[in-house]
Formats: structure tokens, sequence, C-alpha cells
């Protein structure tokens, strides 16, 4: 059986520097597979003062309810994301189903 080669020098380097900005922003690699180039990165839910966001709604009436709700919405949840490289040798990210 013939092994393909999907990616080159140049996506490579791509990936790497995918997978470090990535890890910058607070992403931890979960599963990494050096043959089938992928890399699936985790980032846990963070804790929200809900305190202290009724005590600023309060404060302005209301009108803070709006990034309360933003920040509920998305950093609430824990996130996890698959950087790898196609048959084609092509970089894609997609996010990835977490219970």
């Amino acid at each position: 059986m013939e092994s393909y080669q999907f990616v080159n020098e140049k996506n490579q380097d791509r990936f790497y520097e995918i997978i470090a900005a990535k890890t910058r922003n607070g992403f931890v690699i979960t599963e990494h597979n050096e043959k089938l180039p992928y890399v699936v990165l985790s980032k846990e839910k963070k804790a929200i003062n809900h305190a202290l966001h009724l005590f600023i709604s309060l404060m302005t009436l209301g009108f803070w309810l709006v990034i309360w709700i933003y920040l509920i919405l998305n950093f609430s949840r824990k996130k996890d994301i698959l950087v790898a490289v196609d048959e084609d040798g092509n970089l894609f990210e997609d996010k990835c189903l977490s219970i």
C-alpha cells in the first residue's frame, strides 16, 4: 500500500502557525496526529461573575444586559476545534461538538 504526502512545506508551516496562534489565545492541544496532520484544540469555559453583572445592569438601568447576555453566550461554554489538512493539501478549521 502506497502512502501519499498531502502536506507540502508551505502548508505545514501555516498549519503550525495556526496551532501556535490558537495556543496563544488559550487553547490547549487535546489530540495531535502527525501522520494525518490534524490537531484537536480545546478551551475551557470562563467563569462569569453574575453578581457583578447584575449590579452593573441595575446601575445602568438595564443597558448592561446586552453585554451580559453576549458574555453568557460566548464565554460560558467549552470550545473544541479541529485544525487539519485535507487530501488536497488545504488547511481547514472546524468546530467540534462537545458535551
